[in-house]
């Protein structure tokens, strides 16, 4: 510390870089234990035997029907929740009535309830002794243990996110555009597709990938309600868990790459959103 010329106490250059330095290291040397360590041990274990064993492993029809049921999940729940995220954003932001924030509220709970409870729930009301199961079962509908009971919990537990990636962009961009338009005889439809959906695009991109990032990896919920049917209603991170557990390690590891092969791709689509964005 030395004081300069205004009598004010500064701190020497090289002080101020080796603290910054520090900090780096720290924050790297975290991340390379929390994340880059283990994730590369997985991709090192799944080409220990060779290439052809891991490819192997990972196109047994268990393995190809597992991959494409998460895909399913997410075809089907990216969709609906993209749907409902800009329809209760627009709800939230542009709407004038009681008991918004119990909703906004209500929208939140699948960040703060574990999602074994939601699997659990989802048994309790559509499971055969549910509140709604003898009806579902005089008429012939399986929702549990089964695939409409793993797309439910899919969507539960992936519900937020384009919500809560909208509504601050609407309070951002404001209502001046939209109310201008109202004012030259635009009607309710075009001014949702032509001044409020181009503005909000990059919120709802965002919550796009963030609900596809969490349907892929979800467990806890799809676990409890799908009964791990090896063919039938096992997804990719239940055949992860199936093949560990009959010391298949081979083959978990291959399907736990492929996994994170999808979330590289998801991780590299908001960074070129990201970039995108910036130059637009």
């Amino acid at each position: 510390m030395h004081v300069d010329a205004s009598g004010r106490h500064s701190q020497p250059v090289g002080d101020s870089r080796a603290a910054r330095l520090t900090l780096r290291a720290i924050a790297l040397g975290y991340l390379a234990l929390l994340l880059a360590l283990p994730v590369g041990m997985v991709f090192y274990n799944t080409f220990a035997d060779g290439f052809a064993a891991a490819w192997e492993s990972v196109t047994t029809p268990e393995a190809q029907h597992a991959f494409w049921l998460t895909i399913v999940m997410v075809a089907i729940a990216v969709p609906l929740n993209t749907l409902f995220g800009i329809t209760a954003a627009l709800a939230l932001v542009r709407g004038n009535w009681r008991g918004k924030t119990i909703v906004g509220a209500i929208i939140d709970i699948p960040f703060a309830v574990s999602p074994v409870v939601v699997g659990l729930a989802l048994i309790l009301v559509y499971g055969r002794q549910g509140w709604f199961g003898e009806w579902l079962t005089d008429h012939g509908v399986q929702v549990i243990f089964s695939i409409p009971g793993m797309v439910m919990a899919t969507i539960f537990v992936s519900l937020p996110f384009v919500v809560r990636e909208v509504v601050p962009v609407l309070r951002e961009i404001g209502v001046e555009q939209e109310q201008a338009a109202q004012t030259l005889g635009a009607s309710p439809s075009q001014i949702f597709w032509r001044i409020t959906l181009p503005a909000i695009r990059w919120g709802v991109a965002y919550g796009v990938i963030l609900t596809t990032a969490r349907a892929l990896g979800e467990y806890g919920a799809v676990a409890v309600v799908s009964g791990k049917i090896v063919g039938e209603t096992q997804t990719l991170t239940l055949h992860v868990e199936e093949q560990y557990q009959q010391f298949d390690l081979t083959g978990a590891y291959a399907a736990s790459v492929v996994l994170a092969l999808i979330a590289l791709f998801v991780i590299l689509s908001m960074n070129l959103l990201d970039r995108r964005k910036e130059s637009s």
